[in-house]
Order: C-alpha cells, then structure tokens, then sequence
C-alpha cells in the first residue's frame, strides 16, 4: 500500500515507471482509447483520469492500485515551479506570447468580439510537420469562444 501519496510524488513514479517500461505517451494513450495530449496532461498531474482508465494505466506501468484514486481525483491545474519558466521549451511558448499574445487578443476581439478564448471547453494538438530546412513543430489550441456578458447582478 502506498498511503498517503501525493499527485506530485505520482507523477514522479509515473515517468520513472514509463521510462523504465519502454513505453510511448502514445502508447499509454493508445490502451485507454484516448488522445495522446490529454493522456500526457492527465498523467503529468493535469486532469483526473476516470476510474476505468487509471486502473489500466496503473496496471501498465506496474503502480500500486492506490494509485487509482490519486490519478481520478480533481487535481490542481496550471502553476509552473516559477513564474517565468525555465525551461526552454516551455520558456519558448512563453516568449511567444510574449510577442503575439497582444496581436492574438485584438484579432479575437476583431473577428469574435469581446470575449476570450476558452481553456476548459478546449482542445490542443501536436504535429510533426517535416520541412527541408528542419522539421517544423505545429502546436494549434481549440477553444470555445467566450463572449463576455456584462449583466447586472439581480
């Protein structure tokens, strides 16, 4: 029995056990019929993992089975170990905004009106774009259109 673990020490033993087993992120995806980029999140910490398919990844990479209500339960999301990461690819993403996220804003507001981007009715996607002066990484973020709704309160 593990006790009392934390999400943080899961995931820790969740990337050894997958390192150590050979297997893909792809592959862990592939089992619960899921897509790779959610699986990943969910088993970096990011989203809870309905019963069904935590068990069959817990079994996968040979965790304890307390392991299943730590992965299924609501986690905390977001935060990084800094404010400015530093790691450089994440730090990539953030410099990123950092240029267009002012010409992403007015171009929403331009085309959608006032409102954001949703990141809970949202999805993400990861390609491999081959290119002849270096393959070429494709990140594309779906997510529902907002409106802002500036009602009074009753």
């Amino acid at each position: 029995m593990l006790g009392a673990m934390t999400r943080e020490e899961l995931t820790e033993q969740i990337v050894v056990a997958r390192l150590a087993k050979g297997l893909t992120w792809q592959e862990l995806a592939d089992a619960i019929d899921r897509p790779v980029m959610w699986t990943t999140s969910a088993l970096l910490g990011q989203h809870p993992i309905p019963p069904e398919q935590a068990s069959v990844l817990v079994d996968l990479l040979g965790l304890d089975e307390a392991a299943v209500p730590v992965l299924a339960a609501v986690p905390m999301r977001g935060g990084l170990p800094s404010a400015v990461p530093t790691d450089p690819t994440i730090y990539r993403f953030y410099e990123a905004l950092q240029v267009y996220g002012g010409a992403i804003k007015e171009l929403i507001h331009e085309q959608f009106g006032d409102g954001i981007m949703s990141a809970i009715n949202f999805s993400v996607a990861l390609e491999k774009k081959p290119h002849p002066g270096g393959d070429r990484v494709v990140v594309s973020f779906d997510g529902k259109f907002l409106p802002y709704d500036w009602t009074a309160a009753d």
